[in-house]
């Protein structure tokens, strides 16, 4: 049996802010006061490293969790090492025949050359503020700014993110908040402004109103 890489059993962990953040929202927001209780202990939680986390986003572009899962299987096993020199050693055919397309193969090899460069910052992006970051992140093949602000969240566990792209962020703010009627971005920002510093948090619990299972990135 193969042995985990590093960052498949790297511990999970739970942001700071949390149980202040939940204390705040449901000060703030008549919707969160009645949401954040019906989950009791359950928290945000962010795993593994970032190249690893950016990559597997790329890997589950546009396929079910299922097929990616499968996929990411295949695709780690063609390395004896996970790193970006290793991605970048592979050959395409290789990893195509791992289940990637010819695209995610080019986007994965933009990841690794930009980690393997030092083109992206990531031991200073503990000082970068959020948009600092996603400018980084979206200079990358595959990487837009959805992906860069659930990696903000869900990696770097940022307090304050608003992903105004996410449709599931959309539905729940409609069902939520407006009886189910369709929200534009500006009311869904408007919305947000009352979750302020802790739209990160909001934005969670709102996913949670769609789906109880937490989600995974």
């Amino acid at each position: 049996m193969a042995s985990k890489t590093p960052a498949e059993v790297a511990p999970e962990v739970i942001p700071a802010y949390w149980d202040e953040a939940c204390k705040h929202l449901v000060k703030r927001d008549r919707v969160m006061k009645k949401l954040i209780p019906q989950f009791g202990e359950a928290r945000l939680q962010s795993r593994g490293d970032a190249f690893a986390t950016l990559a597997r986003s790329i890997v589950g572009q546009q396929i079910s969790v299922k097929a990616a899962q499968s996929v990411w299987t295949r695709w780690m096993a063609l390395m004896p090492k996970f790193q970006p020199a290793a991605v970048l050693g592979l050959g395409v055919e290789e990893q195509r025949a791992a289940g990637l397309s010819a695209r995610k193969v080019e986007y994965l090899a933009d990841l690794a050359k930009h980690f393997d460069s030092g083109q992206v910052h990531v031991r200073q992006w503990a000082q970068m503020d959020d948009e600092a970051i996603i400018e980084e992140l979206v200079a990358i093949r595959g990487i837009g700014r959805w992906t860069a602000e659930m990696f903000l969240i869900f990696h770097l566990m940022r307090p304050n993110v608003m992903p105004l792209d996410d449709i599931g962020l959309l539905k729940g703010i409609s069902q939520n908040y407006f009886s189910g009627e369709p929200v534009s971005r500006a009311e869904a920002r408007e919305v947000g402004d009352a979750w302020a510093p802790y739209r990160s948090v909001a934005v969670w619990y709102i996913w949670r109103s769609l789906d109880p299972l937490p989600v995974d990135y």
